[in-house]
């Protein structure tokens, strides 16, 4: 993206904005973002030049210096980030031209994005019936597991796409409907392949060989040329790993008998490095991947390992910090070694945890079930299902929608959290 002149300016006289904020470095009164509002987006200022460009530029900045002082205030962020999108829209708007920021977008994953592939597939993760997606577009279970939105869907829809990308193994993905890219994701995958092969699920050794197809695809609708630069404009999402603990390691005696927890969270770590710099090679240039769920609060953890306790399992929790800590730092390291790569980790475990530890901060009343049945141990056909007794009538209130995943109101506060994580990735 050129740099407009406004962005020189703004990065030249960066006291400018300080002097409209307190000392202490926090907006206190929301009539003092209205005037960094007014005053740097007012369209005079932008005339002459690219008003997509300047706004997004000036944004940026502002979001930077907000982010800076972040560490003294909670929430300060956030409003950055809002801040910042709003004019982002603003600027696509006021240029006349609505494209989403970037070309595409490519998902590889679990069932926490996984958007209908199982549909196609034999096995018991699938979410294609009621209750699933009774509050999506017509009321249609699509095979994602959730009474809605996913987190991903939302996210994409704040980058200005007006429609989803579609699952790879769905009739859908075919002709143009690929020029927005794909979703690769499986529920009951993980970065250990054999955890998919356990429920017949698309390891991600094979959702990255559809990613090759898909390529090839691309390539023939659009031309070799206009194929790659949207493969390397794309944002690549990632997210998975839960289910090898939760669905594979905790109840694998042939692996927690011979790995530790440690031990078991470094071989994750060796694939998904493996895997990212096999992306990298096919083209990726953008990829966000999520961090672990706090493991121990799922519903369904709790009622499987929390030894009759109501509260988180600690341990699990710990388990998944443990690799969170050496996710962020691949991460780091990768950025290093590819200076090209945009690269950063939407840290799910917090916001989760804020959620489940303190609902009612968000206008959350239940996080200790889910909607569907008794929200304990639902997940699958063989649970959560038209006949599931207790179903809740409004999920808007509940954290988790089954006894795993998050209902989309949650949904909405995790996409707040990867639009925060990820702005440097569309930019």
């Amino acid at each position: 993206m050129p740099i407009c002149h406004l962005e020189k300016i703004l990065i030249t006289h960066t006291w400018k904005m300080e002097h409209l904020i307190p000392f202490n470095g926090f907006i206190k009164n929301p009539k003092t973002l209205a005037t960094l509002f007014t005053w740097f987006a007012f369209p005079a200022l932008c005339m002459h030049i690219n008003i997509q460009c300047c706004l997004l530029s000036i944004a940026y900045n502002i979001f930077k210096l907000l982010l800076s002082q972040s560490r003294k205030h909670k929430g300060l962020m956030q409003m950055g980030a809002i801040f910042y999108l709003i004019l982002i829209l603003l600027g696509i708007i006021a240029s006349g031209n609505a494209q989403p920021l970037v070309p595409a977008v490519i998902t590889f994953g679990d069932s926490t994005v996984d958007v209908g592939n199982n549909d196609y597939l034999e096995t018991i993760f699938k979410a294609n019936f009621p209750p699933y997606g009774r509050d999506f577009k017509n009321h249609v279970p699509t095979g994602r597991f959730c009474n809605g939105k996913l987190a991903t869907d939302i996210t994409a829809e704040t980058l200005g796409f007006t429609t989803y990308a579609p699952a790879y193994l769905s009739p859908q993905a075919s002709g143009k409907n690929l020029l927005i890219g794909a979703n690769f994701a499986s529920a009951a995958s993980g970065y250990y392949d054999e955890t998919a092969y356990l429920y017949h699920a698309i390891p991600l050794s094979q959702q990255l060989q559809y990613y090759k197809e898909y390529q090839s695809k691309l390539a023939q609708i659009v031309g070799p040329s206009k194929a790659n630069g949207i493969l390397t404009g794309s944002l690549y999402i990632l997210s998975t790993g839960a289910s090898d603990f939760v669905q594979n390691y905790y109840i694998n005696p042939y692996l927690n008998k011979f790995h530790s927890p440690d031990d078991f969270a470094n071989i994750l770590i060796g694939i998904f490095n493996n895997f990212v710099k096999d992306l990298y090679g096919l083209g990726a240039r953008r990829l966000g991947v999520t961090s672990l769920p706090p493991l121990g609060c799922l519903p369904a953890a709790i009622t499987l390992f929390g030894q009759g306790s109501n509260g988180c399992v600690t341990r699990l929790n710990e388990d998944a910090k443990n690799f969170n800590r050496k996710l962020n730092y691949t991460v780091a390291s990768l950025a290093k070694q590819y200076p090209k790569l945009k690269i950063a980790v939407f840290d799910i475990y917090q916001p989760l945890y804020d959620l489940v530890t303190a609902p009612e901060k968000q206008g959350f009343f239940e996080a200790r079930r889910g909607c569907c049945g008794t929200g304990t141990v639902e997940t699958t056909s063989l649970l959560c299902n038209q006949k599931s007794v207790g179903t809740c009538k409004n999920a808007t209130g509940y954290v988790f929608w089954d006894s795993v995943h998050p209902s989309e109101a949650a949904n909405q506060v995790l996409a707040d959290s990867l639009i925060i994580a990820g702005i440097d990735l569309v930019t």
